[in-house]
């Protein structure tokens, strides 16, 4: 039998087997090609027009519903002349094919994380084609998982160059982290303003037909809707969300129809608009006047930064053929139709869409309307819940109560305290405002910012996954900072006109976010720095130098490697420790979800008479460790099936291969998949490490090696196996780190600030990690600490 021998972090070289079902191919090809079969989904073309059906309500609900508002927010005081009129639809017309078709539908789209969209979700995919990540958990073997799917860069190319810069500061990985926060505040502040704008738009349409309302009451009904949307949250969409898609269908028809309608009613030749000449004559004309109305004209494309973010499960294929086939002409339509009736009606500028409804279908429309503001502002809302989780998944935002709200569909969540938080500043602003023009302008900030984020984060996409030609870089950027630089300019000037809201409120969250993700790291660097020697462990002996009581320890720690510092902390302040400890770490990856059977990590820390383990439970960013009754009997189920395997290869350690084997890998943990978990021992096992993976032997003469060794290991784990269901009968204690960070003395008064009252404010109104772990309050210990950074 080979001697065991241990490395600085106590793991046993030679203690990390990948145990799955193979066929007869090498793994790197075996395993690309399951990660293919998982990306790759093979769709009917009625699947996926019934796809894009559905896509309408989740998807579209915000671009749909801008119709209600753009032209108020582009002539606020009213329409001069016809050429006006011309101008502003023409530059509708553009923005809409350049933005959402050109750029997102065509581009952008392409770039999601398996299904997954919004900044997060490219930040994501940028941390697993390089190292980036400000918080260094990742091991290697993440890389192996299914989910984990990134293309290969050669060496000498461009994107390796970028790679390696981008790689070797740390400022540079900060830069690109800022950046994914800075858009995902603005879809914060999206899910606040796009209820607002949109009911509120919505609602205002009583006022055509009862002109003697005043807007005060208008605003009140505003506020009532908005209050009744954030109150039903916590039921979720799962029961009405079937209504969306009719609703939102419903919605395009209506505004595409009146739109023929009023071209062929009031005057076809604005279909001249199509032509760009109008635009220059708009711009020209018009001076700082028509350049500021661009905000208004923004709000066009207003819903294309949800598009990507809510892209959630629908393949992109079908979330294109909804745009090009029904929302892009809808949407074209309709501007024009309302442009053809502002050319005999300049002076309703301000009421345009409501007033150019026929009077026989106002009402109706009315209730359509406000139904689809209704679903636009929901789809948004839950967007915000999604984005919110994904920072948090990323260590950027502080623990919340995270609630599923739906059994079949895992993405569906609510978050009761962001939920009254949104309800609170939506209300603020409909009714702080009380018009569409600020509300307006405080929107538009925010889109335009988002973009820009994207524009800017889609460079790098291109360059590392893409690999693109550095001409078509080029160009993309060139386009997109072209249109959206030319937007946030006149925006710009309206930041005293309501668009300081965004910024305002994006900044209060970029704030948080930031300052708990610095503590984060801080107390992740405390830990990797002070990890217990393994010497020192092996020193004490099996009984570490104290009482083993009866029973598991779950030591809770945020360290994937090592023996954290709270353990030494422990034991040297109490007398006695469990008989077995488990350090459990939860540790979540840039991938959006983690497949159940390769979640679980385990491996051995010392000598097998320490009882000393580690569980690895990895999680991506969409899955919810939740209120899991069912992980402490995982955690235990892959235990024993770790140790079942690990007595198994003991086994076969005089057979041939695995000699081979002990000299050619160096082992760190067991990586266990649901086929070793319910295949037994008769199954073809492959051994694998980082660097290699070596088939150990046929099943038949694996189990010939086994019986030849004789009864010792089979002893050996009947005996482990029974003791580890002694210890668990006798009783678990989940022990969690409560580690207080301070600012050291000598430190600069904006860390003292941001460290000892903005950090330790949040740590103290956030949730407790025995509340996200579920742990029982009579069987948990807190283990306290302080350090200085």
């Amino acid at each position: 039998m080979a001697s065991t021998e241990f490395d600085e972090d106590g793991d046993n070289r030679g203690g990390m087997w990948v145990l799955e079902q193979r066929i007869d191919q090498p793994m790197d090809e075996e395993a690309e090609r399951l990660k293919n079969m998982y990306r790759e989904k093979k769709f009917s073309t009625l699947l996926l027009l019934r796809l894009a059906y559905q896509s309408l309500g989740v998807v579209y609900g915000d671009l749909g519903t801008s119709p209600l508002y753009v032209f108020y927010n582009t002539f606020p005081h009213g329409v001069d002349n016809q050429e006006q009129v011309m101008g502003a639809l023409s530059l509708i017309i553009y923005s809409l094919t350049l933005v959402p078709l050109l750029k997102y539908v065509l581009i952008v789209l392409r770039a999601n994380d398996n299904g997954q969209g919004g900044t997060l979700a490219l930040y994501s995919l940028l941390c697993r084609h390089a190292n980036i990540r400000t918080i260094p958990n990742q091991h290697r073997t993440d890389e192996e998982l299914t989910t984990y799917s990134r293309s290969t860069i050669r060496e000498k190319s461009f994107a390796a160059k970028t790679k390696r810069w981008l790689e070797e500061q740390a400022y540079y990985k900060d830069i690109i982290l800022i950046l994914a926060l800075v858009g995902t505040c603005m879809v914060i502040g999206d899910g606040i303003l796009t209820p607002a704008i949109s009911v509120l738009s919505a609602v205002g349409g009583i006022k055509v037909n009862h002109a003697d309302l005043s807007n005060e009451v208008v605003v009140l009904v505003a506020v009532v809707i908005l209050v009744g949307l954030f109150s039903m949250q916590h039921y979720g969409t799962d029961r009405v969300g079937w209504l969306f898609a009719p609703v939102v269908l419903l919605w395009f028809l209506l505004i595409g129809g009146i739109g023929i309608f009023n071209i062929c009613k009031y005057d076809s030749s604005v279909l001249k608009a199509f032509s760009p000449v109008y635009i220059y004559r708009y711009l020209r004309r018009g001076g700082k006047d028509g350049w500021t109305s661009l905000g208004g004209i923004l709000l066009s494309i207003t819903g294309t930064e949800a598009l990507f973010a809510d892209l959630a499960h629908f393949p992109v294929s079908s979330v294109q053929i909804a745009f090009t086939l029904l929302v892009f002409p809808c949407l074209l339509l309709a501007y024009s139709g309302q442009a053809a009736y502002l050319m005999h009606n300049l002076d309703h500028s301000q009421d345009a869409f409501y007033r150019s409804i026929p009077d026989k279908i106002y009402w109706p429309v009315f209730v359509v309307a406000t139904a689809a503001a209704i679903v636009a502002s929901q789809a948004t809302i839950s967007a915000t819940f999604s984005i919110i989780k994904q920072a948090n998944a990323h260590g950027c935002f502080p623990r919340i109560k995270v609630v599923h709200t739906s059994k079949k569909f895992l993405g569906q969540i609510y978050i009761p305290d962001i939920n009254w938080i949104l309800m609170i500043l939506c209300i603020a602003v409909t009714a702080g405002f009380k018009n569409q023009s600020q509300i307006g302008n405080a929107y538009g900030t925010a889109v335009v910012l988002v973009m820009l984020v994207t524009t800017l984060l889609m460079i790098l996409i291109m360059i590392l996954v893409w690999r693109c030609h550095w001409i078509l870089v080029v160009v993309f950027t060139g386009l997109s900072l072209i249109v959206e630089c030319t937007y946030f300019s006149a925006v710009l000037f309206k930041v005293d006109q309501g668009g300081w809201a965004p910024l305002a409120i994006a900044g209060a969250f970029l704030l948080i976010m930031y300052v708990w993700h610095y503590g984060t790291v801080k107390r992740y660097e405390f830990e990797m720095h002070s990890k217990v020697s393994m010497t020192w462990i092996l020193g004490l002996g099996p009984s570490l130098g104290l009482v083993r009581v009866p029973g598991i320890g779950l030591v809770y720690t945020e360290l994937a490697s090592g023996v954290p510092h709270i353990f030494s902390h422990f034991i040297t302040n109490l007398p006695a420790i469990h008989s077995v400890v488990v350090f459990v770490c939860v540790k979540y990856l840039p991938v959006y979800t983690v497949p159940e059977d390769e979640r679980f990590l385990v491996k051995r820390i010392g000598p097998k008479n320490f009882h000393m383990f580690r569980c690895v439970a990895r999680y991506g960013y969409k899955d919810l460790h939740k209120k899991d009754e069912d992980f402490e009997k995982k955690l235990f189920h892959n235990l024993f099936v770790f140790v079942k395997l690990e007595s198994m290869m003991e086994g076969c350690s005089d057979s041939d291969d695995y000699s081979l084997y002990e000299q050619q890998t160096e082992r760190e943990g067991l990586l266990l998949n649901n086929n070793a978990n319910t295949a037994s021992l008769n199954m073809d096992p492959t051994v694998s490490s980082v660097d290699s993976i070596v088939s150990v032997t046929s099943p038949s003469h694996l189990n010939a090696t086994v019986r030849s060794s004789g009864h010792v290991s089979s002893q050996t784990e009947v005996d482990e196996v029974e003791f580890l269901n002694s210890c668990r009968e006798a009783g678990v204690v989940h022990i969690l780190g409560n580690t207080v960070v301070r600012a050291s003395r000598d430190s600069r008064f904006y860390k003292k600030i941001a460290v000892d009252y903005v950090y330790a404010f949040l740590r103290k109104i956030c949730r407790e990690n025995s509340v996200i772990f579920n742990v029982p309050h009579e069987s948990l210990l807190n283990v306290g600490q302080v350090f200085y950074v």
